[in-house]
């Protein structure tokens, strides 16, 4: 990928998280990443070309991040890193999921797809601990991470730290 076409996706993630997709036109991502509008519709083909490829990242880097847990084969554990997931992301990637957040009340982009496997396997570990509802189970403790995931993305981490700690002592007491 060039300079300039990351800076265009660098400059249209961070308009698209405070200002929206709507709220955004490519005149002015072409004014602030220092490009012509030609260039961006070159690249991208238009403003909804350039959210998706912000969303093809979006798949991309959330693969990345629910690999380890996915991998993980002993359940306590499994739980333990879904609950330090959000805790995982860096300040400088809070643009980032803020637009992925944003972008769960667009019907175009609203996917439970993307989080399938992790729940998948959260089912699996919950099961394995012989909950009675493991899929229940499993959807709300991802329900109370997105929750700390927007918290963390609004206020930053140290403000969330004891539930972090909350949670990973809870289930580690339930999972005894």
């Amino acid at each position: 990928m060039t300079d300039r076409k990351k800076k265009i996706l660098g400059v249209a993630l961070k308009l698209f998280a405070n200002d929206g997709f709507n709220g955004t036109s490519t005149k002015k991502i072409a004014k602030e990443a220092n490009v012509s509008e030609g260039l961006i519709f070159r690249h991208f083909g238009n403003k909804k070309g350039l959210l998706n490829a912000l969303v093809q990242q979006a798949a991309e880097r959330t693969s990345v991040l629910v690999a380890p847990i996915l991998k993980e084969a002993h359940p306590k554990i499994v739980i333990q890193k879904t609950i330090e997931l959000p805790f995982t992301i860096t300040e400088n990637e809070y643009s980032f999921w803020k637009l992925q957040f944003k972008l769960k009340w667009e019907n175009d982009y609203k996917s439970n797809e993307k989080m399938k496997p992790l729940l998948d396997h959260l089912s699996w570990a919950f099961s394995a601990l012989r909950y009675p509802e493991p899929e229940k189970e499993a959807v709300i403790l991802n329900y109370i991470v997105e929750s700390i995931a927007i918290g963390i993305l609004r206020d930053g981490t140290q403000s969330h730290e004891s539930l972090k700690t909350f949670l990973i002592e809870k289930y580690k007491t339930l999972l005894l």
